[in-house]
């Protein structure tokens, strides 16, 4: 069922068909046209709810998935949302191995969706047995009856942004879209997108956006794992220490990273501007396209896509929190809090 004005028979079926958005004001200066689609319109707030939902669901086609069972999955938060949402609807039980770099506000929202939740630190390598990925493991090994997602693996992923996605955005746009800028985690929501809009159009320019200190932009450009390319950064549902095999490189044309504090200016900058109060990883998205145009990947005529992941409310004690951006240093000449101050009337 499309979002119409029919009652819905459960949250579930408001996932996908979210709406795009012409960008204006904080795109004035800059050359083409900007379209944002708005995946922060999911129910759970995400893109990850079209990924959760078809991937459950081809479980239980398969019969993988079957009454009574628990599902596991590594989450930066997002995901884990979306799968403790679609859990609930279905009957299933939901464990969840989160990284430590996830937002207060993500972990309180899991724990308010009856999802078990287990915290890992963020900062140790993939193989770990504290990372997120070896404790899902471990989960997974020792509970009857689990399925774990395993979404940086899974090419579901990127199938669901095949069927979904990618022919929204190529509809909304008219077929027009020269161009598509998607932050690139798991891969899968730039992997699908990119399959189908190429196959519509070969001459569509794939950009993905990464974080310094993941290694994807690296390897795309010479297929080398370069460890050193790792170090810690703020940015959640963005970049990788691993290979994620959800990304099809080949279909990706240029990456371009972007660093923590340029993001999270960015992303307050959509807000002040276009009044779409966007998460950490649209900041990014859009700080991408902010270098792009300086480095002058951009023509009058373009028409530009750009995918804002997920809602503000999930950031409400990072990059919107004045005393978090104080404490990472992000505040300076160039950039000074535009957040109005509280008046208490006594």
């Amino acid at each position: 069922m499309g979002k119409s004005k029919k009652i819905a028979n459960n949250i579930l079926d408001l996932i996908g068909e979210t709406p795009m958005i012409k960008l204006n004001r904080i795109t004035a200066e800059l050359k083409g046209e900007y379209f944002a689609k708005i995946e922060g319109f999911n129910p759970g707030h995400s893109t990850k709810d079209r990924i959760a939902l078809y991937i459950i669901e081809e479980a239980e086609r398969k019969g993988i998935l079957k009454p009574g069972s628990t599902i596991i999955e590594t989450t930066s938060g997002n995901t884990g949302f979306s799968i403790a949402m679609v859990s609930i609807i279905k009957g299933y039980e939901c464990m969840l191995a989160v990284t430590s770099k996830s937002t207060q506000d993500k972990i309180d929202m899991l724990k308010a969706m009856g999802a078990n939740v287990f915290i890992c630190p963020a900062n140790v390598a993939a193989d770990d047995p504290r990372s997120y990925y070896q404790v899902a493991k471990r989960l997974h090994e020792e509970i009857k009856d689990s399925v774990y997602i395993n979404q940086y693996f899974n090419n579901l992923n990127s199938e669901a942004h095949y069927k979904t996605t990618g022919p929204e955005i190529w509809k909304q746009s008219n077929g027009k879209i020269t161009h598509l800028v998607a932050c690139s985690g798991t891969g899968g929501t730039i992997s699908g997108i990119a399959r189908f809009l190429k196959e519509k159009n070969s001459k569509i320019k794939i950009i993905g956006v990464d974080a310094y200190g993941s290694v994807l932009k690296k390897y795309h450009e010479t297929g080398e794992f370069d460890e050193k390319e790792i170090f810690p950064y703020r940015i959640t549902g963005l970049g990788k220490n691993i290979i994620p095999s959800a990304t099809d490189f080949k279909i990706i044309d240029k990456y371009v990273k972007v660093n923590d504090e340029d993001s999270a200016h960015s992303a307050r900058e959509i807000v002040k501007t276009e009044g779409i109060f966007v998460g950490y990883t649209s900041g990014a998205a859009f700080q991408a396209i902010k270098q792009l145009n300086r480095e002058g990947e951009f023509k009058k005529d373009d028409k530009i896509v750009v995918i804002f992941p997920d809602h503000g409310s999930k950031y409400l004690s990072k990059i919107y929190n004045d005393k978090w951006m104080q404490k990472q240093g992000f505040f300076d000449l160039q950039h000074e809090s535009t957040l109005k101050d509280i008046q208490y009337i006594k």
